[in-house]
């Protein structure tokens, strides 16, 4: 069976060698470099120990150096599976998630058409760099000089000029017995219509050939010399040959580049790719003048598995950004994401190269940044937040973006990060009102606090938080359901022992993972072990594997309560110690006064006769008693 054009080589895209040969073999961490996409390991076709067997993930083959077995995706299935070559077709169809197509006796005779659109295409490409050489094409070279394009980059990008003429390359393929249907049907030529003949497409335009991962030229676009010439930049209309939607400027020469540096540049046209390639970044690529699609962005992926997005920084730059990323937000995975680099207002890569140079450009794709600050950007630009109404409709929209990765790792570290954003953006000022050293406060008003009072308000802290987080992860262990069950509660929460809060983040990264929710039984176990080394822990009979649920869930709320009333409780005084970094008046007092209110309602009531050294909330709350009556603020005159 003959399948459709592209068909194959969208299935290649579509699942990369690595996770096919992956099932079966083992890579060797010490020579396997998976930015670049390059993996090694010991050989599946035969017995050794060194890893001799290589995959070139970008380029799609593998390779033995001991055995000397080569192929592709197909191949590897059909050696592997112990398959022919149409079930392994169908098993890589089965993993990209595509249908097999159906039957077509006119398969071949649409291969043989493709072959002879190639070649015409082929016959432009001369043509055209012909015309740039000739009289004709003198404006089109000063157009060029004045670019800055050296001879040796149109040469490379094999770069030409369409005639001013109605006919100039229908006459010249016509002499070659290339026939006016074929000439058509490759889009170099419009199609007769109401009685008059097929004219040339591209009429005194520098034309750019486009060529497609195997190197085939498939298209062409041009850019017009005269500013009242309809299009600045026309591309080729759609063809057997030619799907714009499924295309990459530059991809054949940029998939050996990036496979060298592990880097690819992403622009929006032509003239920037060439200038980028020109100054030295020879990994770049953009689309056809379109937003990036779904096809061109797992392209992009195959290629280099974090690229950096480069577009200008005005308002038509910004949106295609975030086009971009709401399309990029439901198919991101680990590894696998972007990084944007927004320019200066009104300069693309190709003006920025020319005015400011190869230097600058780097250290702007040097500081580009990851997408979870773009989608901040997006979410907070221009934007007042200065009530509870607002700051929760900043909320809901977040967390509706960020629903919308599917991959429950990745969506736990888009909500840690928006997470420390947001504490960022509403942490209040810290008051400025320090008195210049050498100068004498005026009479009546306090002095600055003392680094000993501040130290002594800092060091108030919870001292049964690790008991309190330890509880709350046995609970979830003992339970998994409960964890499901809480995800969202948990997911709000931030621990403050480290070594707890990386648990928490792997517990909720690998709660839907299949068969069992959580950690794996070895693993589940050794946590337990350390949570339950706690007395307190230990002793707490409502979260054991034994409890009944209902016991648990009580249990886990309970804790997950009071540990939220403690992080606001501990906001109050964090925002009170930077106060008493300047000048501290009554406000202080308040807000110490709030924080130690709310503890004591966050908490159980003082058992009869118990000291405040047997419970740290009473111990912590007379502390901040003690402060306010105190009045630590005041530096004592001697």
């Amino acid at each position: 069976m003959a399948f459709p054009t592209g068909f194959l080589e969208d299935l290649r895209t579509r699942v990369s060698l690595s996770t096919i040969a992956g099932r079966k073999v083992t890579w060797d961490s010490r020579k396997s470099v998976a930015g670049k996409g390059d993996y090694w390991a010991p050989c599946p076709f035969h017995q050794e120990k060194t890893p001799s067997f290589h995959v070139n993930d970008r380029e799609g083959y593998y390779y033995c150096f001991g055995c000397h077995a080569k192929g592709d995706a197909v191949s590897f299935i059909r050696e592997t599976e112990s398959v022919g070559f149409m079930e392994a077709v169908e098993i890589l169809a089965r993993e990209a998630g595509v249908p097999m197509p159906a039957s077509d006796p006119r398969e071949r005779e649409k291969t043989d058409q493709l072959s002879e659109l190639a070649r015409v295409m082929e016959m432009a490409v001369g043509f055209f760099r012909l015309q740039l050489k000739t009289g004709k094409a003198l404006t089109a070279r000063a157009y060029l000089e004045s670019r800055r394009l050296k001879e040796a980059t149109q040469d490379q990008f094999e770069i030409g000029y369409a005639l001013d003429e109605w006919s100039g390359l229908l006459t010249h393929l016509r002499g070659k017995s290339i026939s006016d249907k074929l000439i058509v049907e490759s889009g170099l030529a419009t199609p007769p219509e109401g009685g008059k003949q097929s004219y040339d497409r591209f009429r005194d335009r520098i034309m750019f050939p486009i060529r497609d991962a195997r190197g085939r030229c498939i298209a062409f676009g041009g850019r017009a010399m005269k500013a009242d010439d309809g299009a600045k930049y026309l591309n080729s209309p759609e063809t057997p040959l030619f799907d714009k939607s499924r295309t990459l400027y530059n991809i054949q020469s940029a998939r050996e580049a990036t496979g060298k540096t592990g880097k690819l540049v992403v622009a929006e046209g032509y003239m920037d790719v060439i200038a980028l390639v020109q100054a030295g970044f020879k990994a770049a690529v953009a689309p056809l003048g379109t937003a990036i699609t779904e096809h061109q962005l797992q392209m992009i992926w195959r290629l280099c598995p974090e690229p950096t997005i480069a577009l200008d920084g005005d308002k038509a730059g910004v949106k295609a950004a975030i086009r971009l990323m709401d399309l990029a937000l439901p198919l991101l995975e680990a590894g696998k994401g972007l990084r944007f680099c927004m320019l200066p207002e009104g300069l693309d890569p190709d003006d920025l190269i020319r005015t400011q140079g190869a230097g600058e450009m780097q250290q702007l794709l040097d500081g580009a940044g990851p997408m979870v600050d773009l989608l901040w950007q997006r979410e907070t630009a221009d934007q007042n937040f200065d009530s509870p109404e607002r700051r929760a409709a900043l909320d809901r929209s977040l967390k509706a973006n960020i629903a919308k990765i599917k991959d429950p790792g990745i969506r736990v570290h888009y909500e840690a990060a928006i997470r420390a954003k947001r504490l960022e953006l509403f942490r209040p000022a810290t008051r400025n009102l320090s008195i210049q050293k050498g100068q004498k406060p005026r009479k009546g008003i306090p002095e600055p606090a003392t680094q000993g009072t501040r130290a002594s308000l800092l060091r108030a802290k919870d001292g049964d938080a690790r008991i309190r987080e330890s509880v709350i992860l046995a609970a979830c262990l003992n339970h998994p359901e409960l964890a499901l069950k809480h995800e969202n509660g948990l997911e709000r929460l931030t621990f403050v022992c480290h070594d707890l809060e990386d648990i928490r983040q792997t517990l909720l990264t690998q709660m839907h993972q299949t068969p069992h929710a959580g950690p794996d039984p070895e693993t589940r176990n050794s946590i337990l072990v350390k949570l339950m080394s706690l007395g307190h822990v230990r002793a707490n009979k409502h979260i054991q594997a034994t409890a009944a649920p209902e016991l648990a869930e009580t249990a886990l709320l309970e804790e997950m309560y009071k540990i939220s009333a403690v992080r606001g409780i501990q906001s109050e005084e964090r925002d009170a110690a930077e106060e008493l970094s300047g000048i501290a008046d009554e406000g202080v007092t308040w807000r110490l006064g709030q924080a130690s209110e709310a503890r004591n309602k966050a908490m159980r009531a003082e058992p009869e006769g118990e000291k405040p050294e047997d419970n740290p909330d009473l111990a912590r709350s007379r502390h901040l008693q003690d402060m306010i009556d105190g009045q630590i603020w005041v530096k004592k005159r001697k």
